[in-house]
């Protein structure tokens, strides 16, 4: 099953559709969707290192895009999509704190989740949700995101060879290594945040 979607993987990473679907991704991850778009992006880059950091590029314009759809959920949308949203990732009795943290530390409060596998979405409905600044928000997204993918990216394009034989060989480690960052961000999330 692994070595199928491994497969899978590869080729949507080389065919003429990977740079849109790495964008939707991003995308739809900052706003809505779980699975982060590293699992695009470090195929992609491992299929063709050179162009690693082209697509670090895309995965970040994605992502704050998504991220700015995201605010609009939480400032135009919390009473009907941003609740539903919220209450799907249990998140629901979070929201008195979160105002509190923002209140006290905004800023660093994307930052951090930029960067970290803890859900994006979050900070994103929530940023709309609390009224913090836009374009701070979207400076700082592109900040956080931007450095996220760029370090896996130089990672990707400087020891690739290397990756994509460990990658071969281990890919479902490392898609269940995945898996278990996404829910442990989510626990965090939930939890810590």
């Amino acid at each position: 099953m692994f070595k199928r979607l491994y497969d899978w993987l590869m080729a949507l990473a080389q065919g003429p559709y990977a740079v849109p679907a790495l964008g939707a991704v991003a995308f739809a991850e900052s706003s809505f969707f779980p699975l982060p778009p590293d699992l695009l992006l470090a195929p992609m880059a491992l299929a063709k290192p050179r162009a690693a950091w082209f697509y670090a590029f895309v995965a970040t314009v994605g992502s704050v895009a998504g991220g700015a759809f995201g605010y609009w959920i939480g400032a135009a949308l919390y009473d009907s999509v941003g609740q539903w949203l919220i209450h799907l990732y249990g998140y629901q009795e979070r929201m008195a704190a979160l105002k509190q943290t923002y209140a006290d530390y905004g800023a660093w409060v994307i930052v951090l989740k930029g960067v970290t596998p803890i859900p994006f979405k979050i900070v994103t409905i929530g940023s709309g949700l609390l009224g913090y600044p836009f374009w701070t928000f979207v400076g700082l997204s592109f900040l956080t995101r931007g450095a996220r993918f760029f370090i896996v990216a130089t990672a990707l394009h400087r020891w690739g060879d290397p990756l994509r034989a460990a990658l071969e060989r281990h890919f479902a480690a490392f898609v269940l290594t995945m898996a278990a960052i996404v829910i442990i961000g989510f626990y965090l999330a939930i939890k810590v945040f």
